[in-house]
């Protein structure tokens, strides 16, 4: 699935001061992504805020991402839960006409063993007609999807074709990556790691940061995938402070900070998260004035 090889971005929904969606900015980053490097957008994941969005909403999105792209870059369309019937169903009355993949993380908050995360993408992969990414972020989940269980539904379903794995752990990355079946996609969710797992023989990242400096960011990806160490981490370098600096208070608050100076999207974010601290902000200004 070369389609998914370098750099996606998990995409912000940019809200009016009144906490409407803000269509106009919405396609404007998509425009933007588009034009500066970014190779796939991920709709509806967590930095989306997915979780505050209404269904009708969730339409919308989608609607105004896909008009923006027009065909022109792989879109994967975050599904996923923890009521298992639920996703099932979401899949099945969702229109996924132009949707190349779902993203889907594993099951949150209820902390399933191995075993009830196996059979959760058993039957996710038995009802998606679409190719499936699977997303394991033991930090918002509370329970982490071992390699040995991401590997097991590597091999046993063909349309579960890559993971997206965000745990922040290089030794869970390089047994994934030790392991896997040839064709089977290892894609970093953690911007600070990213480099570094390409580098090992991983097929890129799923971004937050690279949305808002995609030209930058998809740089170095490609730099990485190529085998260019150096001149990659010269970018992974120019990146670093930003890159910490945007998870310092929450996601995606940090990185709609920057959206905010780069004067691409208003700050606003809709409770229970804040946007980001007056300190914060003021830190973020000043590091995205210097990377311009």
């Amino acid at each position: 699935m070369t389609k998914f090889l370098g750099t996606g971005v998990a995409l912000i929904t940019p809200f009016k001061t009144d906490l409407s969606i803000d269509h106009n900015a919405l396609a404007n980053i998509v425009n933007y992504n588009i034009d500066n490097g970014t190779e796939y957008l991920v709709i509806c994941g967590t930095t989306a805020e997915s979780v505050t969005l209404t269904k009708q909403e969730k339409k919308e999105v989608i609607a105004t991402i896909k008009k923006a792209n027009d065909g022109r870059l792989p879109l994967v369309l975050g599904i996923g839960g923890n009521n298992t019937a639920e996703i099932i169903e979401e899949i099945k009355t969702t229109d996924l006409a132009e949707i190349d993949a779902i993203l889907s993380v594993s099951p949150y908050y209820t902390k399933p063993t191995q075993e009830g995360i196996y059979q959760h993408f058993k039957a996710i992969s038995e009802a998606s007609p679409k190719p499936i990414i699977l997303y394991n972020v033991p930090g918002r989940t509370s329970s982490n999807m071992l390699p040995a269980t991401t590997l097991r539904l590597a091999h046993d379903f063909e349309n579960i074709i890559a993971i997206k794995e965000a745990g922040n752990n290089v030794a869970q990355y390089l047994l994934l990556l030790k392991n896997k079946p040839d064709d089977f996609l290892i894609i970093s969710g953690d911007d600070d790691l990213a480099l570094g797992v390409v580098l090992a023989g991983g097929a890129g990242v799923i971004s937050v940061l690279g949305q808002a400096l995609p030209k930058d960011f998809s740089n170095m990806i490609r730099l990485g995938l190529e085998g260019k160490a150096k001149e990659a981490y010269k970018l992974h370098f120019k990146l670093m402070d930003v890159t910490g600096q945007i998870f310092e208070e929450n996601n995606p608050a940090g990185i709609k900070a920057v959206f905010e100076a780069l004067g691409l999207a208003q700050d606003t974010v809709r409770l229970p998260l804040v946007v980001a601290s007056e300190g914060l902000k003021d830190k973020i200004k000043k590091t995205v004035a210097l990377l311009k």
